[in-house]
């Protein structure tokens, strides 16, 4: 491969936002070049749940991408989602009052396959050259942009012909390289706050029961694992995703083995032990950091922007991070565009990406990082499950909250708790 030199835009991370960065990029014409240091396709440590946001992001981007998504061969289609309360209490909340007419709301696609999905995408537009199995290594900020220092990676299990250049000049930098991303941490200044960070582990596994025939997610909030929960997400031929979260400053307090508290859960907790008494794991249990929106960090720079979860976007409260990669992606992609074009990426120019970011998504994390809270006091989740289980009328509202933020702002509130006990 010849050296690559310059571009305007370099993505580092070729991930969903990565990915819709990349396409919304090609739409304006600007020069990008993506980097990743995995060879597609690899797998991602992930519960694979893509909700409605997905896929009305990829009907942004291009309507005909959603169309190809729900037709593909690995994809489970969800129309809702089962809480269970620690009390063991469940509520089954839809996702659209419409369930099983037309397509369905959510899905549950295993991110090896979403991932290369999305990067077939991008390599198809024919705008947008790709680097694969090179690894970004170092950042020096020029008085035109950024020298990167690649490498070629070799945790890269296959064999490459590409030939990593000495170095990569951008323009602008978009940073969508995930939890772990060098550049978020060492240049951004990005801190891991436990707090405000979820470990997690999971495994696929075959022959577990009880799984909903309609894709239903399961949320299950056991007492030991507030204010984090335990996952099970269905997946075609009989396969789910299976794993829990916990908030990183309980698992530190406590000293949590995640792995062995998931095994020993699904062995020996009456809610789960007679589902798992046949399954069986399709490998060893892996680990995975999630840094939580549940504190505001600045996401762009001079001369840079931070996209998904080097940006710390993760839901606090559901732990979702693909919708927020790909919007804030896409935001990116709009600011990257002005700010190229005019040929001014400093700090005070890049802010503008922050403004639209928590624009979109700010209303919705502060709600979720509410919820995270309450989700600790086990009694109140009881209550409300136990209530909403025994009246369609909350239980219809807790279903609309899904789509109407005016609705799950309700939750923030104490008077919505007390028209409960009150019986209202």
């Amino acid at each position: 491969m010849a050296e690559i030199t310059r571009t305007g835009a370099c993505i580092i991370g070729a991930g969903p936002g990565g990915c819709a960065a990349a396409l919304q990029l090609a739409k304006h014409g600007v020069d990008t070049l993506l980097i990743d240091k995995a060879k597609f396709p690899r797998d991602k440590v992930c519960g694979d749940a893509l909700s409605g946001k997905v896929v009305r992001a990829l009907e942004r981007l291009d309507p005909a991408l959603a169309v190809e998504l729900r037709g593909h061969a690995a994809l489970m289609p969800s129309w809702g989602v089962t809480f269970t309360a620690p009390n063991g209490s469940s509520l089954r909340v839809p996702f659209s009052r419409a369930t099983g007419v037309g397509d369905a709301p959510g899905a549950i696609l295993p991110r090896m396959d979403f991932d290369h999905f999305m990067l077939g995408a991008v390599k198809r537009t024919g705008r947008v050259r790709m680097l694969e199995g090179v690894q970004a290594k170092a950042f020096h900020r020029t008085g035109w942009g950024w020298e990167v220092s690649v490498a070629n990676a070799r945790s890269t299990p296959r064999t490459t012909n590409n030939v990593a250049p000495p170095s990569i000049h951008c323009q602008l930098l978009i940073d969508a390289s995930g939890a772990n991303s060098v550049f978020s941490k060492q240049v951004a200044g990005l801190p891991m706050v436990p707090r405000h960070h979820c470990a997690g582990v999971r495994a696929y596994y075959t022959g577990v029961t009880g799984m909903d025939p309609q894709g239903f997610i399961e949320l299950i909030f056991l007492q030991e694992l507030l204010p984090g929960y335990l996952w099970i997400f269905p997946l075609p031929g009989g396969r789910a995703n299976v794993g829990l979260g916990l908030r990183s400053d309980h698992v530190r307090k406590h000293r949590v083995d995640l792995k062995k508290l998931l095994r020993e859960t699904l062995a020996g907790h009456p809610q789960l032990r007679d589902r798992f008494a046949n399954a069986r794991a399709e490998g060893p249990l892996q680990g995975m950091g999630l840094p939580l929106a549940s504190k505001r960090w600045p996401i762009s720079g001079d001369g840079y922007l931070l996209v998904g979860d080097a940006a710390h976007l993760i839901d606090p409260f559901t732990g979702e991070g693909i919708s927020h990669a790909m919007i804030s992606g896409m935001h990116a992609a709009d600011v990257a565009s002005d700010m190229i074009r005019s040929g001014n990426v400093s700090a005070s120019a890049a802010s503008t990406y922050d403004a639209r970011v928590w624009k979109r998504l700010g209303k919705e994390l502060a709600i979720s990082t509410r919820l995270q809270q309450l989700a600790a006091w086990p009694r109140l989740f009881n209550f409300v499950v136990g209530k909403a289980a025994n009246n369609p009328a909350l239980a219809d509202t807790i279903s609309s909250m899904f789509n109407n933020l005016d609705l799950r702002e309700q939750l923030k509130k104490p008077g919505f708790y007390l028209r409960l006990l009150l019986g209202n």
